[in-house]
């Protein structure tokens, strides 16, 4: 009878745990993004004037990525209560609860930014704690609004260079897993663009111009940087012409191509680093063999040939619109003309 007894009672006490137990699990969170790009509070007023909200810090690149002419407006949210640790090699890891955010768009006319301009897609970037998702969002027509849009979207964009000439091209928003084919590395989605080299510049801040990295550090967002920033690493900006032209070109390669053509990047597999500061010279392309020869190569032997820019196959597929052959594979329909003879210049430079 006791032991009939003391067999209840340890029935009785598992369904108890049990039940206490169910009560604090935590509850099933299924991911569900924001439709709208105002739903974030990213921005403050009109949402096309991109007025950054309290907390959201705008920044440039020293050197940005070639995207069809198109100009981009960069921000970053933060946590709240987290900061970025320094490192002067590689992106930043950003804590869990970072936005990155992006937005693309055209002056309607070059030579007179006062006519206006056409936001076409904000990027959102978001650090959660399963790691970086990627969020396009597509304007609208009336610019009131970004929808998000997971398959992605092509729309059509019209402008006025700096020449005057009308310019027509086919904008592609890519759809989610397009992303991954520039972000990630080893296979993990990464940011590609905020580093210690491209954020070491002047920003202006309400009409004062200040050093980025310094801004992050008095903010308390960029923890253990050096005080002085003459040691720490910067990236020319290859628009410029006065800058070094071997800076330039290496600063051009690293953001057009480093992001896939690096150890652990989607291009590993080719053995051509563009890291700005690869020393190995065959690994950055010098009489270096291609993997694969044939049309991708455009039938040359080499990657670069110093002195010798029509024979490099690097050249070669900067210059090509053929989807086979073209690099980068995506983000551009149209050729940049000015970053190719910067890398032409630059080669036909070599002894």
């Amino acid at each position: 009878m006791k032991s009939k007894k003391y067999l209840f009672l340890i029935i009785l006490s598992t369904l108890v745990l049990l039940s206490s137990t169910k009560k604090e699990l935590p509850e099933l969170r299924i991911p569900s993004y924001k439709i709208k790009l105002s739903d974030y509070g990213f921005f403050e007023g009109k949402l096309s004037e991109q007025i950054p909200s309290s907390g959201v810090v705008p920044y440039a690149l020293n050197a940005p990525l070639f995207s069809d002419y198109a100009y981009k407006l960069r921000f970053v949210s933060f946590p709240e209560a987290a900061a970025v640790i320094f490192n002067p090699d590689s992106v930043f890891q950003f804590p869990i609860g970072t936005a990155l955010i992006k937005t693309f768009f055209y002056y309607q006319d070059e030579r007179n930014v006062k006519k206006g301009r056409r936001l076409v897609e904000t990027r959102v970037l978001l650090h959660e704690e399963k790691g970086w998702v990627a969020l396009p969002y597509v304007w609208d027509d009336l610019q009131t609004e970004a929808y998000l849009e997971v398959a992605g979207a092509t729309t059509q964009v019209t402008w006025r260079d700096h020449h005057g000439d009308k310019q027509t091209s086919d904008y592609l928003v890519p759809n989610m897993n397009q992303c991954k084919a520039c972000h990630e590395r080893n296979g993990v989605m990464t940011p590609i663009g905020p580093s210690a080299r491209q954020l070491n510049g002047d920003f202006v801040y309400q009409d004062k111009p200040e050093n980025q990295l310094q801004r992050w550090s008095q903010l308390n967002k960029l923890k253990v940087m050096p005080d002085d920033l003459q040691t720490l690493p910067k990236m020319a900006n290859y628009e410029v012409s006065t800058n070094e032209l071997d800076a330039r070109a290496r600063a051009y390669l690293d953001a057009n191509c480093a992001h896939c053509h690096n150890i652990s990047g989607p291009a590993q597999s080719s053995g051509l680093f563009l890291d700005w500061n690869i020393k190995d010279s065959t690994a950055y392309g010098f009489y270096k063999t291609p993997v694969a020869a044939g049309r991708g190569s455009g039938n040359l032997s080499y990657d670069i040939v110093p002195g010798k820019p029509n024979e490099s196959i690097l050249l070669y597929r900067m210059e090509s619109l053929d989807p086979g052959v073209m690099m980068p594979e995506l983000g551009r329909h149209r050729s940049h003309v000015e970053g190719i003879k910067l890398i032409k210049d630059w080669i036909k430079a070599m002894p």
